[in-house]
């Protein structure tokens, strides 16, 4: 036969045949615009390792050293029962093509049928406020329609009612709030993101998809002094890792270090001078690298400035655009900081860009 060979499929891990098939239906299943939000942040890689181990024992073959088939692997996305039917439907259809048999295909489609449950993956969220805070710079507030968990320093997708299948990443700006909103601060700089800045509007709908760790959250067990270092909307997860601490300072102390070119363009100053006078445990330091009015305290760009206020023990968090964060680390390194205490933002899916 031309599709998978020998019926039942021998020798895990697996023929090429098998992880043909299941790199197929990855496709399907990701060029389905309803679907491939569920995707997002996966490892798909390691998904499809689990799909291929489950489908050669759903053909007869056997699971090898692995001692039983990773069933269970769709049903971790949250996947409403219709649209795990579909999915099963793609198998179904992926299966054929390749010229598997009949009953093989039905046995295949019984084995992944009893995978539905879990927690949807995308959220309806209102804008309830929309802020054109400085040139090419909207700060929104949104409230989802039903319960959205996340933790200040993450990172959630969204997209837009009429663009279904195109998501941006932008860290909250707040840690989770009692009223459930949540405020994005967003940069016109793509498709996604200048829609979100000129043209939403109060009352519009947008979509929230599963948040993800950057590497800017904060270690529960630590109690570490924080210095943080944002540049442009970058402010955003670092003024959420401030709210967080609010919640429960227990002594540690706080240096935020906010850089902008010139004071014009700090758009967020009046939240944050709130911040400063509700905590005397933190402390705001701007940087301005091109305001000849700047105090001497405050010329220069963000890492500099922010480096004359370093102390041992401090745990670094930075976030900002892709060239203040070029070189950051070896310069962070270079000033005594040991690589552990060192957070900067990483991709949450190797796709799609975190706006900064």
């Amino acid at each position: 036969m031309s599709g998978l060979e020998a019926y039942p499929v021998q020798g895990w891990p697996g023929s090429a045949r098998v992880r043909d098939a299941v790199d197929r239906w990855l496709r399907v299943v990701a060029a389905d615009a309803e679907l491939t939000p569920y995707l997002i942040g996966v490892d798909r890689g390691r998904l499809a390792r689990h799909l291929a181990l489950t489908l050669t024992v759903a053909l007869g073959g056997p699971a090898g050293d692995l001692a039983r088939p990773a069933v269970g692997a769709w049903r971790g996305l949250g996947l409403t029962e219709a649209q795990h039917r579909r999915v099963v439907d793609y198998l179904a259809g992926v299966l054929r093509e390749v010229d598997v048999p009949a009953d093989a295909v039905a046995a295949a489609g019984r084995v992944f049928a009893d995978e539905v449950g879990g927690r949807p993956a995308q959220w309806p969220a209102q804008v309830v406020d929309h802020d054109r805070a400085a040139d090419g710079i909207a700060v929104l507030t949104v409230r989802p329609e039903r319960g959205f968990t996340f933790r200040a320093g993450q990172a959630v997708p969204v997209s837009l009612e009429d663009w279904p299948d195109r998501w941006r990443w932008y860290s909250p700006a707040n840690a989770p709030r009692p009223d459930g909103t949540i405020e994005f601060h967003v940069r016109a700089v793509a498709a996604v993101s200048r829609a979100l800045v000129e043209e939403v509007r109060l009352g519009d709908r947008i979509w929230l998809g599963p948040p993800r760790d950057v590497g800017l959250t904060l270690d529960p067990a630590s109690r570490a002094d924080l210095l943080l270092i944002a540049g442009g909307t970058g402010l955003a997860p670092l003024r959420a890792l401030v709210e967080q601490v609010a919640t429960a300072p227990a002594g540690r102390r706080v240096t935020l270090v906010v850089g902008a070119r010139t004071y014009a363009d700090l758009y967020d100053s009046i939240s944050l001078d709130v911040l400063q006078c509700a905590h005397d445990w933190l402390t705001l330091v701007p940087a301005f690298s091109h305001d000849p009015e700047a105090g001497p305290g405050e010329r220069g760009d963000a890492l500099t400035v922010a480096l004359d206020h370093h102390r041992s023990g401090q745990e670094v968090y930075v976030c900002g655009p892709p060239a203040m964060l070029a070189g950051l680390r070896l310069r962070l390194l270079a000033a005594g900081i040991p690589t552990q205490r060192i957070h900067l933002p990483g991709d949450p899916t190797g796709q799609a860009p975190v706006d900064r």
